[in-house]
């Protein structure tokens, strides 16, 4: 890869890698759903000059239950389960959990499209969960059981959604599938959106956040995702998976006070290794087009 292509990617890491210090920030004072649906909608307005142009628009048809059914597994409910667990779970914690998804997405794809897991790939999948064990312990004091279990189930949904996006949604393109997906999960979060927006305006300091959410987080973030894979390819793209987790304990240490002990640089190490490990002489399959954030 060219080094605007590794700029890509470490920029990429770095916004998602944010994007955890904010949703605990901006949580607290939005509560989890209407926090997620303006997200959404701002991210989604970001997309809309683009899915209108005639040549994307006209991709919808025929793949609009499938855009939903993304919606909820890559966007509505991963993004309320990260903003719940927030509540009593450090926000390194959440990104290094996040990335759980790759491994799991391996799993998923064999169970439900055969892809097959070699010796080097099971070898990856038992030291990236050796990692997550060490993470969810009981003595792991920087997150509870009950946010580190959404946290997995979040991660669940984007390896499930990973191999939806393989399986069922090869005949259109990635900028129309991502951006209706967000429009989508907003719509439907909308009413419960309305229900529990807050009666006491928010700070400062949690309104920045959310809009950095929305816009830069997951709107910008998502549309040099897709710049990304048309660019260097699905494979490649992946890669920002290890840079994630290691901006969410920076940026969790430097603005949130948050230590980094010894369970969180060695669970975070064994997931990455796994990752590694896993994906390493791993053929193209595809079923790492989905979004891992």
């Amino acid at each position: 890869m060219k080094l605007k292509h590794w700029a890509l990617l470490i920029i990429l890491g770095a916004v998602w890698g944010s994007s955890f210090m904010f949703i605990k920030i901006a949580t607290p004072e939005f509560g989890p759903i209407p926090l997620v649906g303006i997200r959404l909608f701002i991210a989604g307005a970001l997309f809309l000059p683009i899915l209108l142009q005639p040549k994307y628009l006209k991709q919808i048809h025929g793949f609009k239950l499938k855009i939903f059914i993304l919606s909820l597994l890559n966007a509505t409910i991963p993004f309320t389960l990260f903003s719940y667990a927030s509540y009593s779970s450090d926000s390194n914690m959440l990104a290094i959990l996040n990335s759980s998804a790759a491994l799991l997405t391996m799993i998923v794809a064999y169970f439900w499209i055969n892809e097959p897991i070699g010796r080097k790939q099971l070898s990856g999948l038992i030291i990236g969960f050796i990692g997550i064990i060490v993470l969810v312990n009981p003595s792991n004091i920087q997150t509870s059981l009950i946010s580190s279990l959404a946290c997995l189930t979040a991660a669940s949904c984007y390896a499930i959604a990973n191999v939806f996006i393989q399986k069922f949604t090869k005949d259109i393109k990635k900028v129309v599938l991502i951006g209706w997906s967000l429009i989508f999960g907003a719509i439907t979060l909308s009413p419960l959106t309305i229900v529990y927006f807050p009666t006491i305006i928010p700070s400062t300091e949690a309104i920045l956040s959310l809009f950095w959410l929305g816009a830069i987080g997951t709107g910008l973030a998502f549309i040099g995702y897709v710049r990304s894979i048309e660019t260097i390819g699905a494979v490649k793209t992946s890669t920002v998976a290890y840079f994630l987790p290691v901006f969410g304990i920076i940026w969790g240490y430097i603005f949130l006070n948050e230590k980094v002990t010894y369970i969180v640089i060695v669970g975070c190490l064994m997931v990455l290794l796994g990752i590694f490990v896993a994906n390493t002489n791993k053929p193209d399959s595809g079923t790492n087009e989905g979004i891992i954030k």
